[in-house]
């Protein structure tokens, strides 16, 4: 019987290895994979390549990675200004930035799933992102030449899952996480609820379980992960 549930995020994370490459679902912190993150900080492996969105907010999760000195690399299209402790590691040349526009990275994430090298964007054309890379006319418009991206490993953030895999999102969850899940050579999620196999029904199935690899079930909302409101308290 297949069975791709495991017991703990420990256990989930525990083949990653230093040096990996490695995609975060997420935009912010909605749908972020931060209790697999938490477990990777624990496990210390160290000269990341990240793949995500952001850079995390905080010490939690993604901003803990940062914190903790374990990225060599982030591939993102927004760090974003709250983002200090990969800004603090970035300024003294310790992680190395590939900016990405959003578009762009999404694309190139599907184009790894999909199999594909690379495709022809006018995204870039003109400014220092292009550098060095490839320009082709099209029909008297340039393009750029955007390679396909994969990773060793994706962690993503799921609201249902059950023991084949089988994955449904709610709300904005359905952000990264549904190409990442495509272009993982390893697969991992974490998931809000485990539900029979066959209790989410065929048309609520946003990624198939023949992508997913390893899936558990987390708190969707851990204390640390939520940010305080203006003027203190929670």
């Amino acid at each position: 019987m297949i069975d791709k549930r495991v017991v703990s995020c420990a256990e989930a994370v525990e083949s990653i290895f230093d040096g990996a490459s490695i995609m975060l679902g997420g935009f912010g912190n909605a749908g972020m994979p931060g209790q697999l993150i938490e477990a990777l900080r624990r496990r210390a492996v160290k000269n990341l390549t990240i793949i995500s969105n952001g850079a995390g907010t905080g010490g939690f999760a993604l901003g803990g990675l940062f914190a903790d000195g374990l990225v060599k690399k982030l591939i993102a299209s927004f760090p974003a200004p709250t983002a200090a402790d990969f800004r603090d590691k970035y300024l003294k040349g310790e992680v190395e930035l590939e900016l990405v526009p959003q578009g762009t990275l999404v694309e190139r994430i599907r184009a790894g799933g999909c199999g594909l090298g690379g495709f022809y964007t006018p995204t870039g054309v003109g400014t220092e992102l292009t550098i060095g890379k490839e320009i082709k006319n099209i029909d008297g418009k340039d393009y750029v030449l955007e390679k396909a991206l994969k990773a060793d490993f994706a962690m993503i953030r799921a609201h249902l899952g059950d023991r084949l895999g089988n994955l449904n999102y709610k709300g904005t969850m359905r952000n990264f996480n549904v190409v990442m899940a495509t272009a993982g050579n390893v697969v991992i999620a974490e998931v809000d609820k485990m539900v029979e196999a066959g209790e989410i029904k065929p048309d609520d199935v946003h990624t198939q379980g023949i992508f997913v690899d390893q899936l558990i079930e987390v708190d969707r909302l851990p204390e640390l992960l939520v940010l305080p409101k203006e003027g203190g308290g929670k």
